[in-house]
């Protein structure tokens, strides 16, 4: 039903982060909430939320609206995701099976045909309550294509799995406009303005581990035990 893993994808992202009460936040599984800590500022916790259109060229399209808490594992940076919805089946059973990846159906509307502006909406498959929408204002862009690397790091079962992302892509500076239904599943984001929003453009991403990585990973752990 999905592809393996890594998948290859590329598209379009646009960016908020906010910063949110802890005691506002969903928790955490509990074998996640011990390895990791939320990356704080000012005693608010950084919440980075997400719609991205991953486009023809990919091993799959489709929509996706995301909310993902910014952590931290004995200082290394995570992301752990905890509200994610797609309007493909595939992307949901993969995310599912192969990360740990909470996704669920939604239907979307994302439209970029009015540059700069993007109207993006979610509600809940099928047919279901509102979820949020946001008018996002494409500026200035950024001049190169930048690097992208993070660690997704997700409760499977009791323990903790941690997965790569790589990638490239254009930046543009951007302001946003975030309706969110207060009593929906991503209510705590309800009436916050973002401290900072972007666009990744025309991006490509390597998610999961390739081929190489799990030798390398493996390499690591034969040494180990050797050494025990």
């Amino acid at each position: 039903m999905y592809p393996p893993e890594p998948w290859h994808l590329r598209g379009q992202m646009y960016l908020s982060v906010f910063l949110v009460p802890r005691g506002r936040l969903p928790q955490l599984p509990p074998v996640l909430d011990t390895a990791v800590q939320p990356i704080t500022v000012g005693g608010r916790v950084a919440v980075g939320a997400a719609w991205v259109r991953y486009e023809p060229g990919g091993v799959l399209h489709y929509q996706e609206l995301l909310s993902a808490v910014l952590v931290h594992e004995r200082g290394r940076p995570r992301v752990s995701i905890t509200d994610i919805w797609v309007d493909s089946l595939a992307s949901r059973e993969g995310g599912r099976r192969l990360w740990g990846i909470p996704k669920e159906m939604a239907d979307f509307t994302i439209d970029a045909e009015n540059e700069p502006l993007v109207d993006a909406q979610a509600a809940v498959a099928p047919g279901g309550r509102r979820i949020g929408s946001a008018l996002v204002r494409l500026k200035g862009r950024l001049p190169g294509r930048f690097p992208l690397a993070l660690t997704v790091a997700q409760a499977v079962g009791e323990t903790v799995r941690r997965t790569p992302v790589r990638g490239r892509g254009g930046l543009r500076t951007t302001t946003a406009a975030w309706q969110v239904e207060p009593e929906g599943p991503i209510g705590y984001l309800a009436g916050r303005r973002p401290v900072l929003s972007l666009a990744i453009t025309d991006f490509w991403l390597v998610f999961g581990r390739t081929p190489t990585d799990r030798a390398r990973k493996a390499h690591s752990t034969e040494k180990g035990n050797t050494r025990g």
